[in-house]
């Protein structure tokens, strides 16, 4: 099959303009990703093998914001090149019009597309699950990583939480707090201090933690006088210098290849997804009814024989508490009271659990959803890039760049909060992912016919005309407003 020349012509200009651009932003997210992740993998003694594999995992990841970027910025520097050096009034002399034009990067589009749902619904699961698990065994694998700032961390026998680090390696800490686990799982033992530092310890497969300037606290525990205990709380030990041993033989016996995490809707795909939404809907509808059933069996309503008539007859609750004492109406009154604190208490806190529930449902129908969207944004960002660039007639790294991020930021970030809305479940998933897809194919089609129709996206002119026209009709409002209160007056 021949291709026509023209074709071939403006396929060539848009896959030259197209590699360059994908691979200088390919490369800038690449080490956008090194500065991130940067604190991870520095002074941690690990292999350039180790941190090359960790970005061929992550490079999947960038595609879906690299590839719509990429080919709306080709798109108009193509068209736009074509356009400023009349080689399309060449092509309309010859009876090639626009969207006749477009047809071979059409065709390269559309096939972009393709990879990309292939990209995000198989490569880029299995790289999630790849990255996950391999940051997982990094973390195990180096102490001072698995310690994180301002919470709570296992390390051993021990529970460890620092307020930050610093130096070398992260040895150095700041407001030490450590549980020690006794053989019973119970934390009978607490050591505060203001700072600290980890060593290497000289048995195998240890830590020494050094502690300065703090407080040893150890819970008394009387076996023959347990009610006694409260008594004798606890006893404390001051210190300037403290050293603990710790054993490490979990972390450093670490295979950076293990698998073990895999449950992330991330690494899933749309037949996966679709299956644990459909699953989660099922256990949030049985939790909701579960929970209605022993709510109104915890208030006792389905004992309480109640007609027509004595619903209408009812004169208050002094009917009910007549027949008892004073002091069984209090008692009943109490009681009444304390069930109703309880139900909404119980209340309350179903609600945050059902919300959680419903957002994880929605965060997994909003990810399911943006597959295709995301596949689509490469045909979508097409159509608006050809006709821009027709429109402008500019084909440098100057005004086709600007517009280019202008409408891609506006694009991705609108995107980012109507899924935050439908990930809340103000809106609904599918238009949460959706609407500004739609209403840029608008704005792509408008541009289409325009830019075929040889007509700006902007005319000065016909703008001013119509604010002017707005003005004089806002000065008649008013001016009528104004002498109809006067004329009340």
């Amino acid at each position: 099959m021949m291709i026509p020349i023209v074709d071939r012509y403006i396929a060539s200009r848009f896959l030259k303009n197209f590699f360059s651009f994908f691979f200088i932003l390919m490369l800038i997210f690449i080490i956008q990703t090194i500065w991130i992740f940067i604190d991870e993998f520095a002074g941690k003694g690990l292999d350039i093998s180790v941190i090359l594999k960790f970005l061929l995992y992550y490079s999947p990841k960038l595609i879906p914001l690299v590839l719509p970027l990429t080919v709306l910025l080709a798109s108009i520097m193509t068209f736009g090149s074509l356009a400023e050096h009349y080689e399309f009034a060449a092509l309309k002399s010859a009876g090639i019009s626009l969207t006749r034009a477009m047809r071979s990067v059409f065709i390269i589009c559309l096939l972009l597309s393709g990879l990309t749902f292939y990209m995000t619904n198989t490569v880029i699961p299995f790289a999630e699950f790849k990255t996950y698990n391999l940051r997982k065994n990094l973390a195990k694998m180096k102490p001072a990583l698995a310690i994180a700032e301002g919470m709570f961390n296992d390390m051993g026998t021990s529970t460890i939480k620092v307020s930050d680090k610093y130096g070398p390696d992260d040895r150095f800490l700041n407001d030490v707090i450590i549980h020690e686990k006794s053989k019973t799982d119970k934390n009978n033992i607490v050591i505060k201090a203001d700072k600290g530092e980890l060593k290497d310890a000289e048995i195998t497969d240890g830590l020494q933690l050094v502690l300065y300037d703090g407080n040893r606290y150890e819970e008394i525990v009387n076996r023959k006088r347990r009610n006694t205990q409260n008594k004798h709380p606890h006893a404390r030990v001051a210190f300037e210098k403290y050293t603990m041993n710790i054993d490490l033989r979990d972390f450093n016996n670490v295979d950076l290849n293990e698998i073990k995490y895999n449950n992330t809707f991330k690494m899933q795909t749309v037949s996966e997804l679709a299956f644990s939404i459909d699953s989660l809907q099922k256990q949030y509808t049985d939790e909701v009814a579960g929970f209605v059933r022993t709510t109104y069996i915890r208030t006792g309503a389905k004992n309480i024989n109640i007609t027509q008539d004595s619903v209408t007859t009812y004169a208050g609750i002094e009917r009910f508490v007549d027949p008892f004492t004073k002091n069984m109406r209090g008692s009943i009154m109490r009681q009444a009271k304390s069930t109703l604190t309880t139900l909404k208490s119980n209340l309350d806190q179903q609600k945050k659990t059902f919300f959680f529930r419903e957002k994880v449902i929605n965060l997994h129908a909003i990810y399911m959803y943006d597959k295709y969207i995301i596949a689509f944004s490469a045909l979508l960002m097409f159509f608006v890039g050809a006709p821009l660039g027709a429109i402008i007639r500019k084909g440098g790294f100057g005004l086709p760049v600007v517009l280019a991020l202008i409408i891609f930021l506006t694009y991705h970030f609108a995107g980012t909060f109507f899924k935050n809305s439908a990930e809340d479940g103000s809106i609904g998933n599918l238009m949460g992912t959706s609407v500004t897809s739609v209403v840029l194919l608008l704005f792509s089609l408008s541009l289409v016919r325009r830019a075929s129709a040889d007509k700006s996206v902007f005319n000065p002119s016909n703008a001013m005309h119509q604010m002017k026209s707005g003005m004089q009709i806002s000065v008649a409002m008013i001016t009528s407003l104004g002498k109809r209160i006067f004329a009340k007056k």
